[in-house]
């Protein structure tokens, strides 16, 4: 009997000391399985301090792993002395190794200055030949103004070389300005009639966010714009489009090209200026990015326009803001339940 409550106890106390070695870990892994994705890893590197990537990549993770079977593993801007998730923390994201064994990166940072022994494995992914899909304030992912020495300064937003930094150098463009007004003028995607048979498009018949358009003026010629920004004179969807120059020409919102990586491969890139936490309510959205993954792997015969791109779960994004995100919020929160 004595022998046997040992063993018990000893049982017990590997058990909750996996889980809170588990629970201790800064960030997520849905392991996916069956669907068309398995075997594939995608990571979602977050954090930016107004669009709340930290709730909307986990969300679109928990599609990806659930419903197509991707193993997804979600890394955040986390405090280093309290383990929670911080989004304005600028100079943290734990667990950016995960890259080293990713097929798919999507990015979305704002303002970064990571440690070079993180930054290097972001850089590492980037000039790897694998797809990259960056959303919204990635076109102005890093900002070093700390650290003047590091060897990824020039990937910061406004560099002269690469001109543009990570975005321009990667995405085709970085940071000019907001084109609509700033929480008062949303967006409506208006798909590019030249491309609406691409694959990334698939069953995408509406796409409409609360946050507004960027400009983006300086893409690549090698960029194919496949959905432009229609300004909205309001935030709702049914809200009429801005009359004159904001519309005449519109915006590019969504773009693709190929990127010719420093070691001669080649990536496959999508990029979007939307993202939002809030704008990722539009299934429009949500199935081009999912469509995105697929193309970017190039598993276009997986694509569906009858995929399912609903909720694992209940999904309340918190409005865009600075400082408005949730607090005391840890990454094991965001676990499948």
């Amino acid at each position: 009997m004595r022998t046997s409550a040992l063993l018990t106890t000893s049982l017990l106390t590997c058990l909750l000391t996996s889980v809170v070695a588990a629970e201790a870990k800064p960030w997520v892994v849905y392991p996916g399985g069956n669907g068309s994705g398995a075997g594939k890893h995608i990571v979602f590197v977050t954090g930016d301090d107004e669009y709340r990537s930290e709730e909307g990549m986990p969300m679109l993770a928990k599609i990806l792993s659930v419903r197509h079977g991707f193993k997804c593993t979600v890394l955040f801007a986390v405090d280093p002395k309290t383990g929670v998730i911080k989004p304005d923390h600028q100079t943290n994201i734990p667990g950016l190794e995960a890259l080293d064994s990713a097929d798919l990166m999507v990015l979305f940072l704002r303002f970064r200055e990571l440690p070079d022994k993180q930054m290097k494995h972001i850089v590492d992914f980037t000039h790897s030949g694998k797809p990259i899909i960056g959303l919204r304030t990635a076109t102005h992912a890093f900002n070093y103004s700390r650290n003047k020495n590091s060897k990824f300064r020039p990937l910061t937003f406004n560099s002269g070389k690469p001109r543009g930094g990570w975005g321009g150098l990667v995405l085709g463009d970085t940071w000019l300005n907001h084109h609509g007004h700033h929480g008062r003028e949303s967006t409506r995607g208006v798909i590019n009639p030249k491309h609406k048979t691409h694959p990334v498009l698939t069953g995408v018949t509406d796409i409409w966010g609360p946050t507004d358009v960027y400009g983006v003026r300086t893409l690549p010629k090698d960029a194919k714009v496949i959905v432009h920004g229609q300004v909205l004179a309001g935030m709702k969807p049914s809200a009429a489009p801005v009359k004159g120059r904001k519309n005449e020409p519109m915006m590019p919102l969504v773009w693709i090209r190929a990127f010719k990586t420093e070691t001669g491969k080649t990536s496959r890139i999508l990029a979007t200026t939307m993202g939002a936490s809030t704008d990722l309510q539009s299934p429009g959205l949500r199935r081009l990015l999912v469509n995105g993954c697929f193309w970017g792997l190039q598993m276009e015969k997986h694509i569906s326009a009858k995929s399912d791109v609903t909720y694992v779960g209940a999904y309340k994004p918190t409005r865009f803001g600075f400082g408005s995100y949730v607090k005391g919020v840890k990454p094991s929160d965001h676990a499948l339940k």
